[in-house]
């Protein structure tokens, strides 16, 4: 099934999307803003990886495309709680040229409506690096989400250690902030 947003289309990673998402691994800026510990990948181990998400209900990867562009990042909805209803998902534009032109936006506000409209989960979380200011400003202003915590020292980039920031939303706050 593809997922349309205003801007933004969220649909399967296919194998042909490896060689941009090992570009992506690689690169130590991209990396530096993202949380979770990344080693330098392979084609060979991006090709495992990709045999290893494969029909997994609990954690979900799309491919964030645009017409005319073609795949600029990836989203997802991981850890799911069918249980409990509540989810994980992050977030990552993949080359310069395409940050800071709403496609973010699109996306989150995308994988919320598919999360609390389509699969009737009840929260989502996600967690910030503390000097990644373009994303809390993302999910907090433009999206609705809420700071609801801190964890010091948890991130070790660039020679220091940084803070987890902790947010997340559920279904009244998300159909709150999109007026329903």
């Amino acid at each position: 099934m593809t997922i349309y947003g205003k801007t933004i289309i969220l649909r399967a990673i296919e194998k042909e999307d490896l060689p941009i998402l090992q570009v992506w691994n690689n690169d130590p800026d991209i990396q530096y803003h993202l949380g979770g510990w990344h080693f330098p990948a392979s084609l060979s181990i991006m090709e495992h990886w990709f045999e290893s998400i494969q029909d997994d209900e609990l954690n979900k990867r799309f491919a964030i495309c645009v017409d005319g562009i073609g795949i600029i990042g990836t989203t997802n909805l991981v850890n799911i709680n069918w249980k409990d209803r509540n989810a994980f998902t992050g977030l990552m534009i993949g080359e310069q040229q395409h940050r800071s032109k709403g496609y973010g936006t699109d996306t989150v506000m995308t994988i919320m409506k598919y999360a609390f409209q389509e699969l009737g989960l009840e929260r989502l979380d996600t967690t910030i690096i503390e000097h990644n200011e373009a994303s809390l400003h993302l999910y907090i202003d433009r999206c609705g989400w809420k700071e609801e915590g801190r964890k010091k020292n948890w991130y070790w980039r660039d020679n220091r250690y940084w803070e987890k920031i902790i947010l997340g939303i559920n279904r009244d706050e998300y159909f709150t902030f999109v007026g329903k």
